[in-house]
């Protein structure tokens, strides 16, 4: 079984700002959509995502850690995902493809403008087993292009349009957001993704969450966070919970 595309653009990079004067404010910890803001120099960041369906025993589990490249423009990255699905004798976990990831901070930036827009190139490694489901068998090739928008001071929009192909099967996403910036240490935020795969399979969740700040005196910033996906259109039916949690740090 392979990822769906609406998952591998939910747990690629999603940089968080570096620390400023005073506690630093949540920057962009999302969950479904990645927000156009590359690590600032000096900054690595480490996410761990779980994604749990509520209506049986699947889920999905990713590893994901940020390095800025000397500065805030060129950022690498990798993804490493953990597969549960099936029932009974049919149950299947294990490792699934990795993701190698650059993105570009082509405008905007923390501090650096009302827009930010941060494209992506993904390779897809095929570490997961094909003959198990959790791989392709293939190497794969995915693009993202995430845009950031600050709409008014508390309030921040953002918007993804991705590809993906692997073994010649393409993959189209789309998604979309708003935060509302609480407080510098809270967020409540709502976004919507679609994804379409060649020959078939579609896919439209709707993600209500919320995400909170730990800062400390040594720059570390803990965020954790929660979501309630909920499937609509081709999905209907689908309930799952999703659980954030980032660490960021100076190194």
């Amino acid at each position: 079984m392979r990822t769906p595309l609406i998952w591998i653009l939910a747990f690629a990079p999603c940089g968080l700002g570096a620390a400023q004067q005073g506690p630093p404010p949540i920057a962009d910890n999302s969950f479904l959509i990645e927000e156009a803001y590359n690590q600032e120099a000096g900054v690595v960041q480490h996410i761990s995502a779980l994604h749990r369906s509520l209506r049986s025993a699947a889920w999905t589990f990713t590893f994901t850690q940020e390095w800025p490249v000397v500065v805030q423009r060129h950022q690498l990255s990798f993804t490493l995902p953990i597969e549960r699905f099936g029932a009974g004798a049919g149950t299947v976990t294990g490792i699934g493809d990795v993701a190698l990831n650059y993105r570009y901070q082509l405008a905007g930036g923390e501090g650096g403008g009302a827009v930010a827009f941060a494209p992506r190139l993904s390779l897809v490694v095929p570490t997961g087993s094909e003959s198990k489901g959790l791989g392709s068998g293939a190497v794969g090739v995915q693009v993202n292009l995430p845009v950031s928008v600050t709409l008014a001071p508390r309030f921040v929009a953002h918007g993804n349009a991705g590809w993906s192909s692997t073994a010649g099967a393409d993959e189209y996403g789309l998604g979309a957001s708003v935060v509302w910036l609480t407080a510098p240490t809270l967020n409540v935020l709502i976004e919507a993704v679609w994804a379409r795969a060649e020959g078939g399979g579609e896919a439209l969740v709707v993600n209500p969450g919320v995400r909170w700040a730990h800062n400390f005196a040594n720059g570390l910033q803990i965020v954790p966070g929660i979501a309630f996906p909920i499937g609509i259109g081709p999905s209907r039916g689908e309930r799952g919970a999703f659980l954030y949690l980032s660490f960021e740090h100076p190194f």
